[in-house]
């Protein structure tokens, strides 16, 4: 697991969080415009750590449209308004992703950054789990096709604390949170963009199960409604707390939600039911039964 060049000591036990949903363009000028507004409705309301989904910079499944506006991460246009606006307003920025190049990989990166309040890159992560599917009444899903997976958990470090860093199909491998959590994770961020089938009858599910299974925040910021390149997400960003409680759901809201983390939380809901601490190691032994078949006389 890889870690971030910051304190690993938490100095402050509250977090003031602005989550976005957003229905991201396939162009990065409208993201950006999208960006600058939020960013200065959440400086105004006193946030300190701004939450965006999933392909936030860019949302374009046209492959040969992507290709001539993806650029590698110096030169990325949606990261650099991004650290200009963490650094203009003190603030942190958590970028959900946006798809960047790979040199001489013809497939994009789905990279994901936590920018400090003086404009750095804190943190990059690229998503480890792709959305390769066969859905009911739907054509196959390849995000490989597009997307290169990268191969590192990545743990950032702040001053609230450890974030688990991890990209929408990533939320159905319970065992990279596992680990995010026994590292020493507070909060798990899951930015998204959602199916609509796979929205309705699995997203708050799987999001309340990490937060209730690890003891931790879960904050998943999502895309939502019908996007320009002809797709539709599913939305309801949610924030829940390491209980399982959802203390923000965006439902259908395209905008800005604001929530006040209470970090102490954590240790508390652990203390009550220590999971982490009552884990054992186990193996798979062989069948104690063996099982005789019977021939009929």
């Amino acid at each position: 697991m890889s870690d971030a060049k910051a304190s690993r000591s938490p100095t402050r036990s509250t977090l003031k969080l602005g989550m976005a949903q957003m229905c991201s363009s396939n162009t990065h000028q409208r993201n950006i415009e999208t960006l600058e507004a939020l960013a200065e409705e959440a400086h105004r309301a006193g946030v300190e750590l701004l939450a965006l989904p999933e392909a936030s910079g860019l949302l374009n499944r046209d492959v040969a449209a992507a290709r001539l506006q993806v650029t590698d991460e110096a030169n990325d246009p949606f990261l650099a308004v991004a650290r200009r606006l963490a650094a203009q307003y003190g603030i942190w920025i958590h970028t959900g992703s946006t798809p960047l190049s790979r040199g001489k990989e013809p497939r994009f990166s789905n990279s994901s950054h936590l920018i400090d309040p003086s404009g750095a890159l804190n943190t990059r992560y690229d998503k480890i789990h792709l959305f390769d599917v066969n859905l009911p009444d739907h054509p196959p899903s390849r995000e490989s096709d597009r997307y290169a997976p990268g191969g590192q958990a990545v743990l950032a470090h702040t001053p609230w604390g450890s974030f688990g860093m991890s990209v929408c199909y990533d939320l159905r491998f319970p065992h990279l949170y596992r680990d995010y959590a026994k590292a020493g994770a507070n909060v798990l961020f899951i930015p998204s963009a959602f199916a609509m089938a796979t929205g309705v009858a699995h997203w708050e599910t799987l999001l309340r199960a990490r937060a209730i299974e690890n003891g931790c925040f879960v904050v998943a910021a999502a895309q939502c409604g019908k996007h320009d390149d002809g797709r539709e997400t599913w939305g309801q960003s949610m924030i829940i707390d390491p209980w399982g409680k959802v203390l923000v759901d965006m439902e259908k809201h395209i905008g800005l939600s604001i929530a006040e983390l209470d970090l102490t939380c954590v240790a508390t809901t652990r203390a009550s039911i220590p999971s982490l601490a009552n884990e054992r190691a186990y193996s798979f032994g062989a069948d104690q039964h063996e099982t005789k078949s019977v021939s009929a006389a």
